[in-house]
């Protein structure tokens, strides 16, 4: 039985060895070169042939056999995904995962590497077109082709998309909405301008539920704007109060920063598209232990 790909109509014509390679480990491609068996068009391909949009694309050993010790698999880890077209999908990301690889994160460990391990067979090719923190919970864009990837980029950038987040934040807000403006760094280290917009939702005794909506996309924007307040985000390992967040795991059990993206909205093609994601369990039963004090 062989695995069938069709070249995607987005893509430009390449050599059908770098177009493999770009969906598999370089292992494998060698291998399926090595034992003939690749099919273009039917045909048996070498390695230099030139793959074009529409083409057919036979792979005659099947990836799924390979061994990956130590990498998670996309099957093992339920994505939530909320939707799902030709264009894109939107999913509700769990806290403890990141989105792409990093230096102590494996690309097969990462949402992305996930992704790009469910869709290889199908042509696909996932890419991020934002990004959220690890253990940040909630609504992630994925695009699934290179002209819907640019034009959801170019939203994002120039503050097309609106964003909402819940957080959990040390202390009490004074202002109970207002906006905070103080530059951050931007991808050069310069200074660049950083706009979050936030609104108390309900006080508890000595933390804040705050709904908050960024204008920017800065890395880190909301854990270093309201620790820039004085009232970080609670749980916070990294800019934190980590006295408090000491106490407030051995009190309320909560083992990550209280951050979840809870809406985003865009248009796309002449349609407004919206969608909300609920706490999760985690965050929620946080929220019942604080009002019970």
């Amino acid at each position: 039985m062989a695995w069938e790909i069709i070249f995607p109509q987005t893509e430009e014509p390449k050599r059908i060895e770098n177009f493999l390679k770009k969906r598999f480990p370089i292992g494998y491609v060698r291998k399926l070169f090595r034992k003939k068996a690749v099919r273009l068009n039917g045909r048996r391909s070498s390695p230099q042939e030139l793959a074009r949009p529409g083409d057919r694309v036979q792979l005659f050993i099947p990836f799924e056999k390979q061994a990956h010790k130590g990498k998670k698999e996309a099957s093992r880890i339920a994505l939530d995904i909320l939707f799902e077209d030709d264009n894109f999908m939107v999913i509700n990301k769990p806290a403890g995962i990141a989105v792409h690889e990093g230096k102590e994160i494996l690309k097969a460990d990462s949402l992305l590497g996930m992704l790009e391990a469910a869709y290889r067979l199908r042509g696909v090719i996932p890419r991020l077109v934002h990004r959220i923190d690890k253990e940040t919970s909630g609504l992630l864009v994925v695009a699934k082709r290179d002209d819907v990837a640019k034009e959801l980029e170019r939203q994002f950038e120039e503050g097309e998309v609106d964003k909402e987040y819940l957080t959990l934040v040390v202390g009490r807000l004074h202002p109970k909405e207002g906006s905070i403006a103080f530059p951050l760094p931007g991808r050069d280290g310069r200074p660049v301008k950083a706009l979050t917009f936030y609104k108390v939702q309900k006080e508890f005794s000595g933390a804040t539920l705050v709904r908050v909506r960024i204008e920017t996309g800065r890395m880190h924007q909301i854990r270093l704007h309201f620790a820039k307040l004085g009232h970080p985000v609670v749980m916070d390992d990294e800019h934190g109060d980590f006295a408090f967040n000491k106490q407030f795991r051995k009190t309320h059990s909560l083992k990550r920063q209280f951050l979840h993206a809870s809406m985003i909205a865009f248009e796309y093609r002449g349609k407004k598209w919206k969608w909300t994601a609920p706490l999760p369990d985690d965050l929620a039963r946080t929220l019942k232990s604080l009002e019970s004090r």
